[in-house]
């Protein structure tokens, strides 16, 4: 899945907090459907008037745990499904359908579990089901059936067993409501030349299959799947595989069209999808004969948005087969672009579906972090048919096993794409240093947890959180620096052919990894890849490496924010890890070492008093440096003398691990500070990226203080060349820098200068903003700057302003200018405004219910909404923790977002009275996130009493 609940790391939106964050920038086997249906309505019962006792903790009935047992083992389904895309006289868009399963009993038993929920389904004979047997075999009758609310099963008890080794057939009609939940079988509605449409669409990852139709629901109970789908002739339908059959029917008097699709491979219940709608597409055909088609809102595919998605989707499928060393399994490839969808993207097999924002490209008002973004969420997409979706996770708390390595491997397909943008970099910025915020807490956890740890569909939709996706990611990234791309590649291949259209554990990988290891000569590690990796994921953390360049001593400690905090969870490895080094001295690039206990010399470390010693050398490795305070000051010096002698990701390096290492109190925050003194130089976009996300905390801790004064000023004196150097090269601001990267640096010293105060800046943006203003329908401020101008220019005006950019916003029929404005709103400092906003956020007329936890997201990044968003939020929680809570992957994210600022025991009590007054509600997927925002504001607290003053010296002295 794209990263929806941080959702989506590549969103180009300029963050809020004064604007100072740059943009950074988813033969069929039917049944025939049967006109009866319509006639049994009355025999559908509704599973919410004979509900299940509340699961007790010592109950050991298997209808009352959350996994399967191992008794059953589905083959293949018939799904036939009827979306009806007009309310009927209830006032409901509902579906109609009905299901069959074919599945081999494993061992004997009287009980079939199968996952169902908020479907009503029909009686037979009094029962739920019907149960039939293959080849002669008769089974035992249906005893009773009930539905197990919590734990979404129906069960069937049956008078008898069903035997090992014997095939059977459950079959069962349903009426589902075909909501607007963003979940399951679910309807969006848009308008377009002025007429309400409606399209019915899926979204089963994770545990939402259960409410299209009944289905073992587990990533690991693979079957084949043979869909029908019925719908209006003027609509069309699509699944995860080929168009089999369509033909014009009656069905109870209704002229309808049936759609009926291939069979599909043997493949996971939530990756299973359809659509039917009104929409339209372009297409090409890759070298092998695969289809490719790109789905849209027809004005958006007229507007040619889809073309810049087809013309990288089939560069990038060519360099995965390639990389793999596997063929696409598939003979299509849909991807349909979505105004109603709760992730950023979801890799359905054959039919993948995604945000607007991350598939649809216009040229002239998209701007060069949309296009990023596209390519790299197509590119995590694609990587997942054969990572993923070829073979799969037996249980989510493997989840890394798919979100990491996509995570990782979307940089190489996006770097074959788009080869100029040196793309592979931005691992750092979106991956690295992410992972290190959250896996620095005592609340983190590993990457691989124990399968009872993860449960309930809350506790599977926190699996997807930044350590499954980002630690991942720049976990696997190391692993493939210190064995070579090529063995990495080799040992990725032999996996998918052995375990192609079944379901592995982490332990499986590295079975091969290390099969290709020991089949390359020259490739020597210190231990084996099981014992050097299964430290790095079955352990939450990292390591800090200190090097002592006095001595050549090389130690190592679990780093953390807080490093006083007492860490709960246990390690077999005691937190300690073998730790791959590569270094340079003084701009020479020595061998890498490994560091393979708490502590070693290392005597070429040693050091005379003219050289400087850099480890981690590109980033390549997991884990903080720190040094002596001698070694510190000669990087120091070497910054400002001539930054290019360290590389361009070292440099932001020691910017991250500077401020970091200075919030654990390792080091003096002022030699912190020192690092951003070289940024008068610095040209480069990832270092001042990084520089700015490590000030954006400064920014959220002093902008209610004195010190925020102070910090502006010393800001504004250093981008001011930035923000010259662009005024130059761009011709006083009136082009774009034509480097891709160069592209967000000017970004960065157009909203660092604005937001610093300095004039020519603010006169620039509020001049463009109001040209726009008095001519709305020439829209000339540029696409890459817009966020920024637009941020700036509603927060240094009032009413009119916030009403122009709503009017636009509402008007807006690209989807990547609608994210621009419905950001900059939040912008605004005038109260009733941003009041009056949180309340739209209740209100899918106004913000759809995808936008609404990250619309109060950047209001709560305005340090004048950040109050509001946390009353707000507090004031209203019964709905928001009903619409997003249980299941979302955004809901862990508006809790971190209303609670950044925090940082006085008033915030903290508040935030524990939060926790305690909704303690019977509870917190569903943010439980974990609210458990970090503790800890985070602890911390906080901690740290402005130790640092406050000497930070205020600090800025007051070097703004002089």
């Amino acid at each position: 899945m794209g990263r929806g609940y941080y959702i989506s790391k590549h969103v180009a939106t300029a963050a809020l907090v004064l604007a100072t964050i740059a943009l950074a920038t988813i033969i069929a086997l039917s049944i025939v459907y049967n006109q009866e249906m319509a006639k049994n309505a009355s025999k559908f019962t509704d599973i919410t008037t004979s509900p299940s006792p509340p699961i007790s903790n010592t109950s050991n009935e298997p209808w009352d745990k959350y996994r399967l047992p191992d008794t059953l083992s589905p083959l293949y389904y018939n799904v036939n499904l009827w979306p009806r895309l007009v309310m009927d006289v209830s006032g409901m868009y509902i579906f109609t359908g009905n299901s069959g399963v074919k599945f081999t009993c494993v061992k004997e038993t009287d009980l079939i579990l199968i996952h169902s929920n908020k479907l009503n389904l029909t009686l037979f004979n009094g029962h739920h089901a019907k149960l039939m047997g293959f080849g002669g075999i008769t089974p035992p009758t249906i005893k009773t059936t009930w539905f197990q609310m919590e734990t979404h099963y129906l069960v069937v008890h049956l008078d008898g067993k069903l035997k090992p080794g014997k095939s059977y057939w459950l079959y069962t009609e349903f009426r589902g409501e075909l909501a607007d939940d963003l979940e399951g079988f679910y309807r969006s509605e848009y308008m377009e030349d002025g007429t309400k449409k409606i399209i019915a669409i899926t979204q089963m990852q994770a545990t939402y299959a259960r409410k299209a139709f009944p289905c073992f629901d587990e990533p690991g109970m693979k079957a084949v799947f043979h869909i029908t789908l019925i719908h209006d002739p003027g609509y069309i339908a699509l699944s995860n595989s080929q168009e089999l059959k369509k033909e014009n029917v009656i069905i109870d008097g209704t002229a309808v069209t049936r759609t009926i699709f291939e069979p599909t491979k043997r493949m996971s219940t939530y990756l299973v999808a359809f659509v039917v709608s009104d929409f339209t597409y372009i297409n090409a055909k890759d070298n092998k004969g695969v289809l490719v088609r790109i789905w849209a809102r027809k004005k958006a595919i007229e507007e040619g948005q889809g073309d810049y998605a087809l013309s990288i989707t089939q560069s990038i499928l060519e360099f995965f087969e390639k990389y793999y060393n596997t063929s696409y399994p598939l003979s299509k490839l849909d991807q349909i672009a979505l105004l109603d969808f709760k992730s950023g993207a979801m890799e359905n097999w054959g039919l993948v579906t995604y945000r607007e924002t991350a598939l649809l490209y216009d040229p002239q008002m998209s701007a060069n972090g949309n296009k990023q973004m596209i390519v790299t969420v197509v590119s995590h997409e694609l990587a997942h048919m054969w990572f993923g979706n070829l073979v799969t996770l037996k249980w989510w708390n493997d989840l890394w096993l798919n979100e990491g390595f996509a995570s990782y491997v979307e940089y190489l397909g996006t770097d074959h794409a788009e080869p100029a943008w040196n793309i592979k970099d931005q691992i750092i910025l979106y991956d690295l240093k992410r992972s290190f915020a959250v896996d620095s807490l005592t609340s983190s956890h590993p990457l691989s947890r124990k399968e009872e740890e993860v449960n309930t569909p809350s506790e599977i939709s926190e699996m997807f959180s930044t350590i499954s996706y980002s630690k991942g990611a720049a976990v696997l990234k190391m692993l493939s620096e210190f064995l070579t791309e090529n063995v990495f590649a080799k040992g990725l291949s032999n996996y998918l052919k052995q375990f192609a259209f079944g379901s592995t554990v982490y332990s499986d990988l590295w079975d091969h990894i290390q099969k290709a290891v020991d089949q390359t000569p020259g490739v020597k590690l210190p231990y084996s890849v099981h014992d050097i990796m299964n430290r790095w994921i079955l352990q939450m953390g990292f390591p800090v490496v200190t090097i002592d360049t006095q001595t050549g001593n090389i130690s190592q400690k679990h780093f953390l924010l807080e490093p006083e905090a007492v860490v709960d969870r246990k390690s077999e490895f005691n937190y300690e890890w073998f730790v791959p080094i590569t270094w340079m001295k003084t701009g020479q690039v020595l061998d890498q070492l490994w560091l393979l206990k708490k502590s070693a010399i290392h005597k070429p470390m040693k050091v005379s008093k003219s050289e400087w010693v850099l480890a981690n050398l590109h980033v390549s490795g997991f884990f903080r440096v720190n040094y002596d305070l001698g070694n510190w000051e000669r990087l120091l010096m070497q910054l400002e003398s001539n930054h290019q002698v360290i590389p361009v990701l070292n440099r932001a390096q020691i910017l991250d691990d500077a401020f970091n290492l200075a919030r654990a109190s390792i080091i003096n925050i002022t030699l912190a500070l020192r690092t951003t003194k070289y940024l008068l130089h610095e040209r480069q976009y990832i270092p001042w990226e990084a520089a700015l996300r490590n000030l954006n905390y400064f920014f959220q801790m002093f902008d209610r203080s004195e010190v925020y004064g102070a910090m502006q000023a010393y800001l504004k004196k250093q981008v001011k060349p930035l923000f010259e150097n662009f005024g130059a090269i761009t011709s006083n601001w009136t082009t774009v820098h034509s480097g891709h990267t160069d592209q967000f640096t000017q970004i960065i010293a157009l909203s660092l200068a604005c937001s610093t105060g300095m004039e020519r800046c603010r006169d620039l943006t509020k001049s463009w903003f109001r040209r726009w203003m008095q001519n709305p329908h020439n829209d000339t401020i540029h696409p890459n700057l817009r966020s920024t101008v637009y941020c700036n220019a509603i927060a240094a005006g009032g009413t009119e302003e916030w009403n122009f950019g709503w009017q636009m916003f509402q008007k807006a029929t690209v989807a990547a200018e609608a994210v621009k404005l419905r950001s900059a709103l939040a912008c605004t400092k005038v109260p009733w405004l941003l009041s009056r906003y949180l309340e739209y956020t209740m209100n899918p007329e106004k913000i759809r219910k995808q936008d609404g936890t990250s619309t109060i997201g950047y209001i709560a990044s305005n340090v004048v909404g950040q109050p509001l968003a946390w009353d707000f939020v507090r004031a209203n929680w019964d709905y928001f923790f009903k619409v997003y809570g249980t299941g979302s992957f955004t809901f862990s994210r508006l809790i971190g977002d209303i609670t950044n600022r925090f940082s006085t025991p008033f915030e903290l009590s508040q935030l524990k009275w939060f926790q305690k007054d909704n303690s019977e509600t509870r917190f569903g997927s943010g439980t974990q996130a609210l458990q970090q925002a503790i800890e985070k504001t602890t911390a906080n607290i901690k740290w402005l009493a130790e640092n406050r003053e000497q930070v205020l010296q600090w800025f007051i002295s070097e703004s002089a």
